[in-house]
This record gives C-alpha cells, sequence and structure tokens, in this order.
C-alpha cells in the first residue's frame, strides 16, 4: 500500500518511533488518567522517566506500561518494582507486554487470557464478551451489582490498561498484544487454522479452543481434549455434512464445556445433531444462520444464553419450528437472541424469570401470550411490547407489574399498523395509564397509540425524571404532550407523524419561565402537522433559554410552523425538510455560529437562503445540502459581506439536486471543496458553459465528485480532465449519458452504476472501443441494469 502512494515498487520505510518526550507525555496520560494533580506526584515522575527509557520509543509499550502504573494506586515501592523488572530491562516489546499481563489480578487474567481465543483484529462487543466471561465462571458475584455490571467494569479496567482500543461502537486488541499474549496463554487457550501441524501438539489439559476451518479428522483430535471449557469453531470454507459428522462425536464426548460458538460465514447450517444435548453444563450457545435449534436443547438446565445470528443477504428462518417446543423449562435463561421475533413465539415465557432481556413480546389474546406473563420477570432491563391492541382493559394491563422491575432502564410500547383506524380512543388511555414502568427509566418509546392525552404518569415530573431518550410516533390523536422540557437528563426527542400536537410546552405543564430541554443534544420533529410554536403564549423559557446544549435540529413537515427558534449556541447540525417558508432566518446570539451541517429539502417557496450574509459567523460550516429548492434565487448578499470581511465557505462536502446554485455566491468563489455530489435532478440535460467553468475553481481540492438519479443528462463537463485531485468519480442512474469526456490523470477509481447501456460497450474491459481512453485509472467498475 505504502509503495502505491509514494509510487516506489520496493522500498524499505524505517519507523524510528516516539521522541522521549512524547514517549513520556503518552505514558503519563495513561498513568496518570483521572488524577486531578500529576505534578504533586514529582517522585513518581522521576520513576516514569526512568522508565521510558526501557520502553524503545514505543506507543504501545507507553500506553500499556501506563496502563500498568495507573493499577498500581500511586504507589512508589509498586511503581519501581516495574521499572526494576527483568522483563522490562530487556528492552523488547514482547518482554515489555508480558509484564502487563504478568501483573493482571487473578480474575483479570482469566477475563483477558480468554480473549486470545479470538482471531486478530477481531471486533469485540463488549456485552457478550461480558456474557461469555458470566458462562466461564470468570465473575466474581458482588452484593447488590448483578453479574453483567461486575463484567463490565472488568472490560473497563481492562481497556484503561490499554490492552483493548475502541473502534467505533467496538473494541479491538492491537496485533502484538494479541500475538504475544496467545504465546503467553498458549498453554490455557489455543488458535488452530486449518489443518496445521501443531493442531497434534495441543496439550490434552488446554480449557480454550478456537478452530478455524476444522477438517473431520482435526475435530477427531479434539474428541480427547475432555476438559474443555469453551470451543469456538469457525468457518469460512464450509460443508455443512462435514460439521456435522465431526460434530457428532465431540458433541458425545465433550461434557465439559460450558461456551460453544459455531460461526458460519455466509452459509446456512441445516441443523445440530442432537448428541447437543449431552453437554449438560453449557451455559452459552451461539450459532450463525442455524435453520431449526435441536429440540434436545431443552435438557441443558443451566444454559443462561442462546444467541443464533442471521446474516443479512441470508433468508431467515420460516416457520414455527425454528424453537423447540420445550424451550421454556430452561429457567436459567438470562439473554436471547433470535432471528426476526421467534422470541414471540415461545409459549408461557413468564417461566423465564431470569430473563434480563426481552427485545420483542407479541401480545395474542390466547394463554400463554398474554400480557400477564411479564409480571414475575423482575430482572428485564429492556422490554418491547408489541400488539397492545390485544390488552383488553386497563386491569389486565397492570398484570404486567412494569413499575416493579427495579432494573427496568429500556421500554418500548406499540399498537399495531392496523390499529391506526381504531376509535376505541379511551381503552389505549387506559391501558397507557396502567403501564407504568419504574422511575429508573431511561429510554422510552410509544408507537401508535391512539389515545388523546398523555399517560397520567407521563404528566408527573418526578416519575419521568430520568429519562434520556424518548421516542414517539404515529400517535394521531395525542394533543398535549407532557412536560418534557423539565427532564433534567433528557439527551434525545424524537416525535414523528402526530398531526395534533401544537405545542412542545403547553400551559397544561405550568406557567412560569424555566430553562427548557437543559441537556438535550437531539431533536427530531417531522410530521407535526398542528405545530404553531415551541411554546403555548403564556409559557416561556428562561432569558430565551431555549436548547441549551442542543446539537442537532431535524425539522421536516410542519407547515404552520412559523420560525426556527434562535439557533441553540452548541447546534452543530441542522436539517429543514418540507417547510413552507421562504427564507431561512439564522437568528442566534452566538458568533461565530458553530454549525457545521446544514441541510434544506425539499421547500418549494424558499426564495433564499441567506449563507452570505452570515459568512463570517459560518466559519464552522463544512457540509452543506440544498436538495429540490426550485425557488431558489439567492444565498444572500455577498458582495457587500465580501468587501467588508473578506470571507469564504470553506465547505468539505456539498451536495445540489440543481447545478445553476453552483453559480450563487458564495459558492461561486468557494475556497475548497473535497467532495461533490449532484443528484435527483430530471431537467438538466448539459451543464451550462459558466458551471463548467466553475470547475476549474475546485480542480486542485475536489477529491470525490458524484453524480447519480440525473436522469436527462446527456453530456458531461469537458474541465473534468482538469480535476487534478479528482480521486473517485461515480455516476449512477444517468440514462441518457452515453459518452465520457476525458478523465483527469490522477483518478484512482471509476464506477458507472444504470446508466445507457453504450457505455458499457463502448468503456467495457471485455472490448470496448474506447476503454483505452480510461485505462489509466486503477479501479473501474461498470454496471449496467437491463430492464425488461
Amino acid at each position: 500500500m505504502l509503495a502505491t502512494v509514494i509510487k516506489k515498487k520496493k522500498e524499505i520505510v524505517k519507523f524510528e518511533g516516539l521522541e522521549e518526550d512524547e514517549c513520556l507525555q503518552l505514558l503519563n496520560s495513561h498513568a496518570f488518567a483521572g488524577v486531578e494533580n500529576p505534578n504533586d506526584h514529582e517522585n513518581l515522575r522521576v520513576i516514569a522517566r526512568d522508565i521510558v527509557k526501557k520502553l524503545s520509543r514505543s506507543p504501545l509499550a507507553a500506553k500499556v506500561i501506563g496502563g500498568v502504573l495507573y493499577s498500581l494506586d500511586l504507589d512508589a515501592r509498586r511503581w519501581r518494582d516495574v521499572l526494576e523488572s527483568n522483563l522490562l530491562s530487556r528492552n523488547s516489546i514482547h518482554s515489555i507486554l508480558r509484564l502487563s499481563y504478568i501483573v493482571l489480578p487473578n480474575h483479570l487474567r482469566n477475563c483477558f487470557a480468554f480473549c486470545c481465543m479470538f482471531p486478530e483484529d477481531h471486533e469485540f462487543d463488549k456485552d457478550d464478551l461480558v456474557r461469555m466471561w458470566i458462562a466461564l465462571g470468570f465473575i466474581r458475584p458482588s452484593q447488590g451489582m448483578t453479574m453483567e455490571d461486575i463484567g463490565g467494569r472488568y472490560f473497563d479496567a481492562l481497556v484503561k490498561k490499554a490492552l483493548f482500543d475502541k473502534v467505533g461502537d467496538d473494541y479491538k486488541m492491537h496485533d502484538l498484544i494479541h500475538e504475544s499474549a496467545s504465546k503467553f496463554f498458549a498453554q490455557v487457550c489455543r488458535k488452530l487454522v486449518d489443518n496445521e501441524e501443531s493442531s497434534f501438539k495441543i496439550s490434552e489439559t488446554i480449557r480454550h479452543l478456537s478452530v478455524l476451518n476444522a477438517k473431520p479428522d482435526i475435530l477427531k483430535k479434539i474428541e480427547k481434549l475432555k476438559h474443555l471449557h469453551s470451543l469456538f469453531l469457525f468457518y469460512e470454507d464450509f460443508n455443512d455434512e462435514n460439521l456435522c459428522s465431526g460434530l457428532f462425536e465431540v458433541l458425545k464426548i465433550l461434557r465439559s464445556l460450558r461456551l460453544l460458538y459455531i460461526c458460519v460465514d455466509q452459509v446456512e447450517l441445516k441443523m445440530i445433531p442432537e448428541e447437543i444435548g449431552n453437554l449438560i453444563h453449557l451455559r452459552y450457545l451461539k450459532i450463525d444462520n442455524l435453520t431449526m435449534l435441536p429440540k434436545s436443547l431443552c435438557n441443558l438446565y443451566h444454559l443462561q444464553y442462546i444467541i443464533c445470528k442471521w446474516r443479512w443477504t441470508l433468508d431467515k428462518p420460516e416457520g414455527d419450528d425454528f424453537l423447540p417446543n420445550d424451550i421454556n423449562n430452561l429457567l436459567n435463561l438470562r439473554y436471547v437472541k433470535l432471528p426476526k421475533n421467534y422470541i414471540s413465539s415461545i409459549y408461557g415465557i413468564g417461566k423465564l424469570k431470569s430473563l434480563q432481556e426481552l427485545y420483542i413480546f407479541d401480545l395474542r389474546d390466547v394463554s400463554g401470550y398474554r400480557i400477564g406473563e411479564l409480571k414475575n420477570m423482575i430482572d428485564l432491563y429492556k422490554l418491547g411490547i408489541n400488539c397492545l391492541e390485544n390488552v383488553k382493559d386497563g386491569e389486565e394491563a397492570h398484570n404486567a407489574q412494569l413499575c416493579e422491575k427495579r432494573r427496568l432502564t429500556d421500554l418500548t410500547l406499540c399498537w399495531s399498523d392496523n390499529h391506526i383506524d381504531s376509535t376505541n380512543n379511551d381503552l389505549d388511555e387506559n391501558v397507557l395509564d396502567n403501564l407504568r414502568p419504574p422511575k429508573c427509566l431511561r429510554k422510552l418509546r410509544i408507537h401508535r397509540y391512539m389515545g388523546a392525552r398523555s399517560a397520567i404518569w407521563m404528566n408527573n415530573v418526578n416519575w419521568i425524571f430520568n429519562l434520556e431518550e424518548i421516542v414517539l410516533s404515529d400517535c394521531s390523536e395525542w394533543e398535549t404532550l407532557p412536560p418534557f422540557g423539565h427532564l433534567p437528563f433528557l439527551k434525545s426527542l424524537q416525535l414523528v407523524r402526530m398531526p395534533k400536537v401544537k405545542w412542545l410546552e403547553s400551559k397544561f405543564n405550568g406557567n412560569d419561565k424555566y430553562r427548557a430541554f437543559p441537556l438535550l443534544e437531539v431533536l427530531c420533529i417531522h410530521r407535526l402537522e398542528a405545530l404553531e410554536d415551541w411554546f403555548e403564549a403564556g409559557v416561556a423559557a428562561e432569558d430565551g433559554c431555549l436548547f441549551p446544549c442542543l446539537i442537532e435540529l431535524e425539522l421536516g413537515n410542519c407547515p404552520k410552523l412559523k420560525e426556527l427558534p434562535s439557533l441553540p449556541p452548541k447546534l452543530k447540525s441542522l436539517e429543514i425538510r418540507s417547510t413552507s417558508w421562504k427564507t431561512l432566518n439564522f437568528c442566534s446570539n452566538s458568533n461565530p455560529i458553530p454549525l457545521e451541517t446544514l441541510k434544506v429539502y425539499d421547500c418549494p417557496n424558499i426564495i433564499s437562503l441567506p449563507l452570505a450574509d452570515e459568512i463570517a459567523r459560518l466559519a464552522a460550516l463544512r457540509s452543506l445540502a440544498i436538495m429540490n429548492c426550485p425557488n431558489l434565487i439567492s444565498l444572500g448578499r455577498y458582495r457587500e459581506v465580501e468587501t467588508t470581511n473578506n470571507c469564504q465557505l470553506m465547505l468539505n462536502y456539498l451536495g445540489l439536486s440543481d447545478p445553476s446554485v453552483l453559480l450563487m455566491e458564495p459558492l461561486r468563489s468557494i475556497a475548497s471543496l473535497k467532495n461533490l455530489s449532484i443528484r435527483n435532478n430530471d431537467e438538466v440535460v448539459s451543464f451550462p458553459n459558466e458551471v463548467e467553468q466553475w470547475f476549474l475553481t475546485v480542480r486542485s481540492s475536489l477529491s470525490h465528485l458524484r453524480m447519480y438519479r440525473v436522469k436527462s443528462l446527456q453530456s458531461l463537463p469537458s474541465t473534468f480532465e482538469s480535476l487534478s485531485s479528482l480521486q473517485y468519480l461515480y455516476i449512477g442512474d444517468v440514462p441518457m449519458l452515453r459518452e465520457l469526456p476525458n478523465l483527469p490523470p490522477n483518478l484512482q477509481r471509476l464506477i458507472i452504476r444504470n446508466c445507457h447501456p453504450e457505455l458499457k460497450e463502448r468503456y467495457g474491459e471485455d472490448g470496448g472501443s474506447d476503454r483505452h481512453k480510461i485505462a489509466h485509472i486503477p479501479r473501474i467498475s461498470i454496471r449496467i441494469r437491463v430492464d425488461h
């Protein structure tokens, strides 16, 4: 990869590592994490500087040893023990890393050693990993805390020791840590790949084993490992028959197994042998792409976790035979994850009193599927109830005893789609009144409720005090919202298709001025056709302090709403869709305005966007989209502003449906642009000459260009050839385009989708007459859909 970038076939590049002061700074950032005044610990800082001299200027070593020191409680004697360790003195990265494993307390060492089972670059799901630790008995119970909470703390401790890095929502282990830890813990954990020779040298005392593409003869070798506690089978090259025949003996013999994970990629696994019923100690079962769970599973009374994932590329299993009938006998189940909503097919699910998550429960007016099943499931922390129209009255709803579930933090309440036409509003109100959750609730979603008022408990601020996230959708009769503006921890509020709501805060909620929505960060409002204003007359926010922490605002299809609020002081993303406004006013007390993303969609009445008027204050704006605004004629008075402020927009991304907007200031004089998208236009046939010339203004900055769903376009600008920085060009759903202009010499990727078939004929790799014109582009993909 590097050779390609520096355009040399072979080049040796030696990385020197950090400067010593930088290495020390990195180590201290981990060793003194959370310490208010690290400068007060001068004796420790001296030891840290001596330690850094032994770390070969490695940033990984600095992070890991910093994590080790962090765990030693600012104890100078223990810090000096690290400094004087023989392993540190060897001055090798693997010795340094081994030191970090040796000093782990036993409970963390077991947990971390187990993680070496997974392939390199594996993305760890924290919650799932904790479930595995619980199943294997690695978690030490503590009064007043769930095993999951304790395991979460264990994992956080390993992250603080820099043994895991956060990547998005998941975590990864550095490849050097993975390599050295796998060797260090080889007597406990082993990984086998295909039929490698090392498979014949496995110690019979091994506790954890993972195998990639195990052939039947390898599975036969596994049979002698009678002390195995966990077995992982990863299959890329998969044969259903081979796996089942090999598993047959394995499942008969490995009676000590507590954890079994079968990962089959992109292929359907028809069945697992009934011999799985021999694994009487099994606590955790995870299988991908399975079409049916074996009946003998119901004999495994110690099972705590069943997870069956289904790849989106495959059809999910059909029919009612996926689950065995007696699965409600597994009274120790704590977590079940199944494809579709199979969990709702469990008869008498109320017997599973230890279950912590019931993400969807479809109610039926049939014994074993009524809402009363929830009564004794007091450990639930996440619950979704669907088909609430099948609850006959408030008394039956009360039988669910939601308010007694002291761990419930996430609740979804749904009525069915066909319930929207219901006229029995009083029943819905009575049911919702009696589905009062506990005060610990953090997330609440309500869909297709047909009551005209809020539930009684929702109007009590003290009861809903802890809510952080609220979603209300398709509640077409609801008129007055609860006092959400008073909630001190509310961070996200979504209101969708509620056509009778006139205000976010009303007189009913109190007349005093107050700090409205004090912590709200995300507000999404769509299809509130009656919304007139943010507050009913007589209600106001203290000193205009509405949404003081709002970061993201989406507003669409609210035709009666007169105007935006004054832009909140922290607002970074604003999306306006389908309004009747003629202009968009950036009323704000902030200077500069922190807005980074602005999207204006489907606003046929809008004439002007005052970007130029506020250009000096919009210095943070990096992403702009203006789509389907056919009457837009101005982006503000640019010339007057330009002469006084000499300011320009510094956009990274620009999305337009009308290319002529590029000729409006300040876009006409844009200073830099990396990513341009022109889409959703049925009228433009070719680009005007002025627009063609505009491309020359961004030729040294534009790297990504996309044009799609431009139905009438017949030609592209000839100036494309001059776009010297262009790396990526996507042309999709442009059915009238038959020819490409000369493309820039540095273009790295060209993608053409669903354009005129002539493009494929002329530029395709299989003998296209004009293929030579794009042959300089390293990566080309042309696919033309033929409509019948």
